[in-house]
């Protein structure tokens, strides 16, 4: 009888042993379910964010024109440039175009230079992906430029908008060979910056040249700018 009492023990002990593997079996299992559906979430939520990088393709230029705002806007540039490409099949035939890229502009100006700059990246960029610019609250100085070197008839000005031109302004001290040598370089990025207004709008280079010699401040509204070619379209 004890022999048989104690047989049946060491069954109900062998079936619980089973019973507590599989239990952790299950729970294991289990586990590893929970982990592949943390992976499917967290791949969805990168494809996501990759859709909304895609779809908000803005960048704005606010204040003034200057080293770091200019590096920023640059970078910015060429990141939607290179994620936004248009793309070809193996016949090398356009499937999509580029994504466009909204730059929005609200600047008293800056540095000739970082104008220069910004504007051929834009050129660059241009040729896989238009730029619309946005002219908003000022554009005035070297902002001019930057917003009439947007894509032809992508170019938006809002309608309290003030946009104003003038001659390049710079300030130079030392002695008398250094500021004729400085002097020379200022006419040469004037003539540069007039150049690529004229290119850039419906002015012609004796037009601004005219408007230099007033020697003062030429102040636009935005059906002025527009009547000049420097944008095409009132923001609305």
């Amino acid at each position: 009888m004890n022999k048989d009492n104690e047989e049946i023990e060491e069954t109900s002990e062998e079936v619980a042993e089973d019973q507590q593997f599989d239990g952790e079996e299950e729970e294991e299992q289990i586990t590893l379910q929970e982990l592949l559906e943390m992976v499917a979430q967290k791949a969805e939520q990168a494809e996501k964010e990759e859709d909304d990088l895609n779809n908000m393709r803005s960048v704005g230029l606010y204040g003034d024109v200057d080293e770091e705002r200019i590096a920023e806007v640059i970078s910015a540039l060429l990141t939607l440039q290179h994620v936004g490409k248009p793309k070809y099949d193996d016949e090398g035939e356009l499937t999509e175009e580029g994504k466009p890229i909204k730059l929005y502009i609200s600047t008293y100006g800056g540095s000739a230079d970082e104008m220069a700059a910004l504007v051929d990246i834009m050129n660059v960029v241009k040729k896989d992906c238009p730029i619309e610019t946005i002219g908003i609250g000022k554009v005035m100085s070297a902002g001019v430029l930057i917003l009439a070197s947007g894509s032809k008839g992508e170019r938006y000005i809002g309608k309290n908008c003030r946009v104003m031109i003038h001659s390049v302004i710079a300030g130079n001290h030392g002695s008398l060979h250094n500021l004729e040598n400085e002097l020379t370089e200022i006419k040469k990025m004037q003539d540069i910056y007039l150049q690529s207004l004229a290119d850039a709008t419906n002015m012609t280079k004796k037009q601004l040249k005219s408007f230099m010699r007033r020697k003062q401040n030429v102040y636009l509204n935005a059906e002025e700018a527009i009547n000049l070619g420097i944008a095409d379209k009132i923001l609305e």
